[in-house]
């Protein structure tokens, strides 16, 4: 799922998929803007003048990952595996000739057995020789099944999904695997959101020994003059509209990554706690919208996704980038940036 961009309109993917068819820390997106008291403030501007970011490579594609009956897919969401290896969580996935084509899943999983960052590359699925989809998704009627994130704790690893037809999303689903993402069993699910819509950020905390509970997430807010966990949620940035985020905990701090949908761009925020103050934390851009054929340094046509890659830093960023413009350009791409800061 993504945002427009300035190479003008391009055919409905809606369409194309119902013609297919026939501790942890949580930050989440509100229906609407929450209260707080920096609501009002402005979020600073992203110029990311001193980013320079190049692509290392396709992850995936017909010469990449066609092989395991997924040329065509998109997000890829990057996790480490208790056994060392790279799983990335991959969205809608076709066969055939490009978007829309035959045998549609989703989510499906490809690994790179080597999960350093300079060296990803898929040489397996979750499948055995195909991919196949993680969790039963039947399409029908257009739903999907679209990850929004994937992590370790521990032993275990964790899913989120967004389920519904695509841009109408019914609810999140919460699964789990004990077997490095080979099989997945449901945990529980969160209400709607709506990505089309200006809202704000909540920050929810839980043990990792009930991350599967969600009347165990404790959020982050302010009331009575200051902020503490336990308090009705708050936004904790400036409301927008959000594409895709990632937060993590990198290189002695913390980095958020997000899809930002107007103006269209990646940016992305470092900070040394999750209550940090996101309000006026810079806001670094990483990747800058293009047309097709004048891509160059950090210039993608087409970008969204942007969720970094376990083993990054700060001042060595990687980040799998999205790219969807038409039927044959729909991939999942590795880019290095450099020349943020803290």
């Amino acid at each position: 799922m993504h945002g427009p961009t300035p190479s003008g309109p391009r055919p409905s993917r809606r369409a194309l998929l119902r013609g297919a068819a026939g501790g942890g820390l949580a930050l989440t997106g509100l229906a609407a803007a929450a209260p707080g008291a920096n609501a009002t403030a402005r979020a600073p501007g992203a110029p990311g003048a001193r980013a320079i970011g190049a692509k290392v490579r396709d992850l995936t594609g017909p010469a990449q990952t066609g092989r395991f009956g997924a040329p065509w897919t998109d997000l890829g969401i990057p996790a480490r595996c208790p056994d060392g290896s790279m799983l990335l969580v991959c969205g809608d996935t076709f066969d055939g000739g490009g978007v829309g084509g035959p045998d549609w899943r989703s989510p499906v999983g490809l690994r790179s057995s080597n999960a350093d960052p300079a060296a990803l590359t898929v040489d397996g699925c979750v499948g055995g020789g195909r991919a196949v989809g993680l969790v039963p998704e039947g399409h029908e009627g257009g739903t999907t099944a679209i990850p929004s994130d994937v992590f370790t704790v521990g032993s275990t690893m964790y899913m989120h999904l967004m389920r519904g037809v695509i841009y109408r999303t019914h609810h999140s689903d919460f699964w789990r695997s004990d077997d490095n993402g080979e099989t997945w069993q449901y945990l529980c699910q969160w209400p709607v959101f709506n990505r089309d819509i200006t809202s704000g950020l909540l920050l929810h905390r839980v043990r990792q020994d009930a991350l599967g509970n969600p009347a165990a997430y404790e959020p982050w807010g302010y009331a009575g003059g200051a902020w503490a966990w336990g308090n009705p949620p708050t936004t904790v940035t400036a409301a927008r509209r959000w594409g895709e985020i990632c937060f993590r905990a990198m290189d002695g701090g913390y980095a958020l990554s997000w899809l930002n949908m107007a103006p269209l761009d990646l940016r992305a925020q470092f900070f040394p706690l999750p209550t940090s103050h996101l309000f006026t934390t810079p806001e670094q851009t990483t990747i800058i919208p293009t047309v097709p054929g004048r891509e160059s340094g950090n210039a993608v046509a087409g970008p969204y996704g942007g969720f970094i890659v376990p083993g990054s830093t700060v001042g060595d960023l990687h980040l799998a980038v999205s790219q969807w413009y038409d039927a044959q350009n729909y991939r999942v791409m590795q880019y290095r940036v450099s020349g943020l800061s803290r």
